[in-house]
């Protein structure tokens, strides 16, 4: 039998054997992912976008609820509109009132026109007259001298003269009224089609506020929060839904100065999230901060100037989204791997592997 000093030993022999050994396995472990990566800590998140009102009003419908998966173009909410609908029908009557006001503008612009044409008319025939009566005047100025005829037809064809002339005169004062009159019913015209104008303005105008009435999506997007309920009054601009926007989720995550610098927009990167460590999420890098996020007092050591770190984001492809929208979820921590240099070829447990 084996004293106790040999059993003593042997238990020492093999306690040190199984030390050497995990120091060993240790050493034969893979150290990090090399030179060519580098990873950082982040969460997932996506752009937010608040539906608000325009114009202030009463909310009349609510049409989704937190969590409610939309589409573009989707009606969310609708404002109440009976003002906006009341203004919009005085619009329209200001319209058809502008129009009718053309129409009697140009009706008038005719008949000016024609009261020219007709004192044109009168300004020729009064032309015809006056140069009848100076002929009949000049013969018989000749005839009198020599008491061929009386001074009383002289005196007749001299008032006859006058009176030509006259008449001349006052036909062509009639075409420069009627010539007048032309003008300032285009100008009526004018007035009348500038108001048709700001009329068919303020029916634009009203439509359009009767348009955005109706708060709808622009993006795939997910309700997070009803800020607002049906009933309620709001201020011009106030918000109503806030939204997340499905097609731009990515992890933000910070990097040393080391790393940092080396990080190419549009560079190779693969998301794991800590509620799904199997997953493996393919992504590209968007942002890398010009300006470091945590700056000390002092960086005049290399050891300070480590602490240096600059935000970076990683956005996972809006195609893939797609696929997957049931499982995005904002605010997940998780790391992030990136790729320094094109070269380096990605280890078998960061290859792509989606549910």
């Amino acid at each position: 039998m084996m004293s106790a000093k040999h059993w003593k030993l042997l238990t020492m022999a093999l306690a040190l054997a199984g030390v050497a050994s995990f120091v060993l396995w240790t050493e034969l472990q893979p150290k990090g992912l090399g030179e060519g990566f580098a990873s950082g800590n982040g969460r997932i998140e996506a752009t937010e976008v608040d539906v608000a009102t325009k114009l202030a009003g009463r909310i009349a419908e609510i049409h989704v609820d937190e969590g409610d998966f939309i589409q573009p173009g989707q009606v969310l909410a609708r404002m109440d509109t009976g003002t906006l609908d009341a203004q919009l029908n005085q619009a329209n009557a200001q319209v058809r009132q502008a129009e009718t006001a053309i129409l009697t503008a140009k009706a008038r612009v005719a008949q000016r026109e024609s009261e020219l044409s007709t004192a044109e008319a009168v300004v020729q025939q009064r032309q015809a007259e006056s140069n009848a009566a100076e002929k009949r005047y000049k013969r018989t100025a000749i005839l009198v001298q020599d008491n061929a005829i009386s001074h009383q037809q002289f005196d007749d064809d001299l008032a006859s003269r006058q009176s030509a002339n006259a008449g001349q005169a006052a036909a062509k004062a009639q075409v420069l009224s009627a010539q007048a009159a032309i003008n300032a019913a285009r100008s009526e015209v004018i007035e009348a089609q500038a108001n048709l104008e700001a009329a068919k303005a303020a029916v634009q105008r009203l439509q359009a506020d009767i348009d955005d009435s109706l708060l709808k999506s622009s993006r795939l997007a997910r309700v997070q929060y009803r800020v607002a309920e049906q009933g309620e009054v709001l201020a011009a601009g106030g918000k109503v839904l806030n939204l997340v926007d499905l097609s731009d989720v990515y992890m933000t995550f910070f990097l040393p100065t080391r790393h940092a610098g080396r990080v190419a927009l549009g560079g190779e990167a693969r998301l794991i999230l800590d509620a799904a460590p199997q997953y493996v999420i393919p992504a590209n890098i968007t942002y890398v901060a010009s300006i470091a996020q945590f700056t000390p007092k002092t960086v005049e050591t290399e050891s300070e100037r480590e602490k240096l770190m600059f935000r970076v984001k990683a956005r996972i492809d809006p195609v893939l989204l797609k696929k997957h929208l049931e499982q995005i979820k904002t605010g997940l921590p998780g790391t992030a791997y990136v790729k320094l240099d094109d070269k380096a070829l990605w280890p078998a447990q960061l290859q792509p592997a989606l549910p």
